[in-house]
């Protein structure tokens, strides 16, 4: 018989198991002599019939002569195996902003294209801005009228200083002069406010993107009315470079994680489709500061760079976190694995060529073999 070859990938830990968090990885070391794994279940030659009894001490037994039934054997070999676990998680995006209009007036146009990438400072919007223009050069006006009667005082105010000084004038004149003077610098004050105020709401017609990033369905068309108050806003804008995947894991793996981050390892994790295909690979990003009590799990944030926009915000992925690799681990066939009365276990062939029942404990998988 010649030995099926078998190499190692990537361990699914479902961490909704309780019965897999208890076992322990048990390594051993394979040297010239291989361990032979042998499947358990009995291959029948074609249209051989029968009602053939199979049990955890041995093989199937044929109905027909009695004779033995064909197995395939595979040899174990030695591998890597990495040590992760598999969670439901949600794309988030870096960022998200409803764009609203922050005056009320009419929308003279909608320049970008539904979906489209924008950059930070873009133009999304155009509010007729007359109204707004109209005010400021109302203020404008104001001031310069205020400018022009303080600068007048300011001069009636040193004459009659030069009449009080030849006592020519009541010292009351000059008082009152001064009053007018600080009164007018005060509505000149009050005017470079106004002035400022109307030049702010000026360029709040124009509405841009506070960030680069990719906007959604436009709400509203251009000729409509927009209010600052309006709950939909304008359009939803997402930053979708980088994005963040949010999922939970138990809290057991808690230390685990925290300790890879106090010495500043960077953790692995894949997002994966429906098909079970990774699609992305980031690293983890943050840990949550509280467990939740109700499901007893960690929330985890990892990100990813998304530069081919392989993910998309609020999309389901399954988040696959590796915690650590194994080195020299024992493989053997998934297959092999059975458990029964005497627990799990494997078949053996011996070196006479006798098949044996071998105890295991089962640790993490690589793709269909398992480790022990």
């Amino acid at each position: 018989m010649s030995p099926d070859s078998y190499s190692p990938g990537t361990q699914t830990a479902d961490w909704q198991a309780r019965e897999t968090r208890r076992r322990r990885l048990i390594l051993a070391g394979v040297g010239a002599a291989a361990l032979i794994a042998v499947l358990a279940w009995a291959m029948k030659p074609a249209g051989q019939t029968g009602d053939g009894r199979s049990g955890p001490g041995g093989f199937a037994r044929g109905a027909g002569g009695g004779g033995p039934v064909p197995v395939r054997a595979v040899a174990a070999t030695t591998g890597t195996v990495d040590v992760t676990v598999d969670a439901l998680g949600t794309v988030a995006a870096l960022n998200t902003a409803t764009i609203h209009s922050r005056v009320d007036g009419p929308l003279l146009k909608v320049p970008f294209r539904e979906g489209q990438l924008v950059k930070g400072g873009d133009l999304l919007a155009q509010i007729d801005p007359s109204t707004f223009q109209a005010a400021l050069d109302q203020a404008e006006g104001q001031l310069s009228k205020d400018e022009a009667q303080r600068a007048g005082a300011r001069v009636d105010l040193e004459r009659y200083r030069g009449l009080l000084a030849k006592d020519s004038i009541a010292s009351q004149t000059v008082d009152a002069q001064r009053f007018t003077v600080q009164q007018l610098e005060g509505a000149v004050r009050a005017d470079k406010g106004v002035v400022e105020n109307a030049r702010l709401q000026l360029t709040f017609t124009q509405i841009t993107a506070p960030f680069a990033g990719r906007v959604g369905l436009r709400q509203v068309d251009p000729g409509n009315m927009v209010h600052a108050s309006d709950a939909n806003g304008i359009v939803v804008l997402t930053q979708t470079h980088p994005v963040y995947v949010v999922f939970a894991v138990p809290s057991e793996y808690l230390p685990q994680i925290y300790r890879h981050f106090s010495r500043g390892d960077a953790l692995p994790v894949e997002a994966l489709d429906r098909d079970g295909k990774v699609v992305a690979s980031g690293k983890l990003a943050a840990v949550d500061n509280q467990i939740d009590t109700t499901t007893g799990t960690i929330k985890l944030k990892a990100l990813f760079d998304n530069s081919d926009d392989s993910l998309f915000p609020d999309q389901f992925v399954t988040a696959r976190l590796r915690l650590d690799t194994v080195s020299g681990a024992t493989l053997v066939p998934s297959a092999a694995v059975q458990r029964g009365a005497p627990g799990t276990f494997v078949y053996v062939v011996n070196a006479d060529n006798t098949v044996s029942l071998r105890k295991m404990t089962p640790g993490p998988s690589s793709g269909d073999l398992r480790s022990r």
